[in-house]
């Protein structure tokens, strides 16, 4: 115990000369003050919910734009479903058809066009993100590309996927909302349309599918969005199942960092697939279409993702049936269920 005592004090004595008599005043140690320090607790953020919407093909062209014309509202195809598109964060589809002004209305034909004005409608719908990689966008050349692009910037609408040449068609669409940053990829098949509606180097046209272009594109995106957003316009025209090629190129799209790949094209619903760390839309079908030929081609979802801390949290699943030609309308719970239960789907999907 002296010993104790003895290096105690040595070392009080030490301590004194080191820090000097200036520092010390003999009031500092008549009524000392105690501090603690208390350790903050780990607390988990949590971000908000994040809804995107997304919907499948819009062809704003033939009879879709003669109803259009005939009702004097380019917004008509939009109506029905205002109140469950608008109600997204972020709302994409796949603009089917360039918007460049023609002579005539066409009644029939797979050369699309469509009117200028039809853009108000996806303005009116809430959309603030458009796919424009599809077999049909350069069915008006260069310039129907450029009249399009040129439409969509006006109503402040975001595009991916064509451009007049290969750069610009690689180009992302960025979306920012509350403080995360979603990045949108749009590709199309090389299979179904001529290879002259490819975008190159010196040529304006889509972005067709190659993995080895997808995996630089996403690669790159990384360092600019949270979130990277896949579209794939692919798939065999009506099929209920995704082809081989669908399959291999959401996958790529997946494992190398995509949270989500939105399919269209085949103008049915085609399956939903969880997937490594990420989810497979593989066709939302025809959202606006003249395509009324068919139950199957009437019938198609808006899906509701909802994302938070850049995870999706839930899909939903809203049934839609298409009527006039033109207009899309959100189905009751019995017909929805019908239309929906062709498909596969997870089991905490919610509609």
């Amino acid at each position: 115990m002296k010993i104790a005592k003895l290096i105690i004090s040595i070392l009080a004595i030490v301590s004194f000369f080191i820090f000097g008599w200036s520092y010390i005043k003999s009031e500092e140690f008549s009524n000392p003050q105690l501090y603690t320090i208390k350790t903050a607790p780990y607390i988990k953020i949590t971000e908000p919910e994040i809804k995107l919407v997304a919907v499948g093909d819009i062809m704003l062209g033939r009879t879709v734009e003669q109803k259009m014309i005939d009702y004097n509202d380019w917004a008509y195809p939009f109506r029905e479903t205002y109140q469950a598109t608008t109600t997204g964060d972020i709302v994409f589809g796949n603009l089917e058809a360039p918007l460049i002004k023609g002579l005539t209305v066409q009644a029939y034909g797979m050369v699309f066009r469509a009117a200028p004005q039809s853009g108000e409608g996806l303005d009116y719908g809430g959309f603030n993100v458009i796919s424009l990689a599809n077999n049909h966008i350069n069915n008006q050349g260069a310039e129907g590309i450029a009249s399009t692009i040129e439409n969509l910037e006006q109503l402040n609408i975001a595009h991916t996927g064509a451009g007049q040449n290969l750069q610009a068609a690689r180009q992302p669409a960025i979306i920012q909302t509350k403080n995360t940053r979603f990045g949108f990829l749009a590709y199309t098949d090389n299979t179904f349309t001529s290879q002259y509606d490819e975008a190159t180097d010196q040529r304006a046209g889509a972005l067709f599918m190659k993995h080895e272009i997808l995996i630089e594109d996403i690669k790159y995106l990384q360092n600019s969005a949270d979130v990277i957003i896949i579209s794939m316009h692919a798939g065999n025209e009506y099929s209920p199942q995704p082809s081989q090629q669908q399959i291999d190129f959401a996958h790529t799209a997946i494992d190398n960092g995509a949270k989500l790949v939105i399919g269209h094209h085949p103008h049915v619903l085609q399956p939903i697939e969880y997937y490594g760390q990420g989810y497979i839309i593989y066709s939302l079908g025809n959202f606006i279409f003249d395509q009324m030929w068919s139950e199957p081609t009437r019938e198609s979802a808006i899906a509701e993702i909802i994302f938070q801390n850049n995870e999706i949290k839930k899909i939903n699943l809203l049934p839609i049936k298409s009527f006039d030609y033109c207009q899309p309308r959100v189905q009751s719970e019995g017909i929805g269920e019908k239309i929906l239960n062709h498909i596969p789907i997870l089991n905490d999907f919610t509609f």
